[in-house]
């Protein structure tokens, strides 16, 4: 299944950061907020708490965490629901056994292991079972890279904060020295900008992008098994197609109708011309 980019990710991210920046700028110079301490404490003090709360195989996988939170899965649930009604009117004609051929070109790995036990002759029960099972383990996993940028956006303020009280501890040991107050302080509180920007421009973002991810692929694959449970038990597959459309936004729906509306109509005309001919 392809990605394409999710730009409203970039966008959002992007936005942020120039937005901040243009403030900052507006109002003083960017070389005040530029500190490479502040920097190391939050942003080194935050990966270094994030790697002693995770083993390193969850760390080492943050890069396909972010992909997925940066990119977004060209199927949509209307089109799922039109495969699956496809596989019904086929096995419809032809019987379960049909299915096999069809199974093995589907893109979708679960819904190919899900036909594939219907085929075999699973309980239905059973292939319930098992594709729930799966698909909670699904979310599992996907609750485990949103939780990651949770933790990250949780370690960022602290450290920020930190940052401040070294900062201030460091300036307090140079009161004798009252033009450098000013200074210290503003790199002390620099570090707690840097904790507040880490969090709530990037690591949550992140993570609540990754929350609607994983919504999404677990509404598919909801879709997914109810359809294919309705294959197995011989339903008719316009009563499927209605059953499935439930789980639609009323939005989606509309649009499911509308295209096989317009669908109809180019084949009616197309029969028309054709009888004319």
């Amino acid at each position: 299944m392809r990605r394409r980019v999710d730009y409203s990710t970039l966008v959002g991210v992007f936005s942020g950061i120039v937005m901040i920046t243009y403030a900052i700028y507006n109002g003083g110079t960017i070389r005040t907020y530029l500190n490479l301490n502040s920097f190391l404490i939050t942003f080194g003090g935050t990966l270094a708490a994030t790697i002693a709360n995770y083993p390193f195989a969850k760390i080492s996988g943050l890069i396909k965490v972010l992909k997925v939170a940066f990119t977004e899965k060209l199927m949509e649930p209307s089109e799922v629901i039109r495969t699956i009604i496809n596989l019904a009117e086929t096995a419809r004609r032809e019987g379960l056994l049909a299915l096999e051929d069809a199974a093995y070109q589907l893109k979708d790995e679960f819904l190919q292991k899900g036909i594939l036990l219907i085929v075999d002759g699973a309980d239905p029960e059973l292939v319930r079972n098992i594709m729930e099972t799966e698909l909670a383990f699904l979310e599992e996993r996907h609750g485990e890279g949103q939780g990651i940028f949770e933790t990250m956006g949780t370690f960022a303020p602290a450290f920020g904060l930190l940052g401040t009280v070294i900062g201030l501890i460091n300036m307090l040991t140079q009161l004798d020295n009252p033009d450098t107050i000013g200074a210290g302080m503003a790199v002390a509180l620099v570090t707690t900008f840097y904790g507040s920007f880490l969090a709530n421009v990037v690591f949550l973002p992140l993570a609540g992008k990754l929350k609607v991810r994983s919504s999404e692929e677990i509404l598919i694959k909801e879709v997914m098994i109810e359809g294919m449970l309705s294959i197995q038990a011989g339903e008719n597959p316009r009563i499927i197609e209605e059953k499935l459309k439930a789980f639609l936004a009323p939005a989606l729906r509309n649009d499911m109708n509308s295209n096989k509306n317009a669908e109809s109509g180019e084949d009616l005309g197309w029969q028309h011309q054709t009888a004319q001919q």
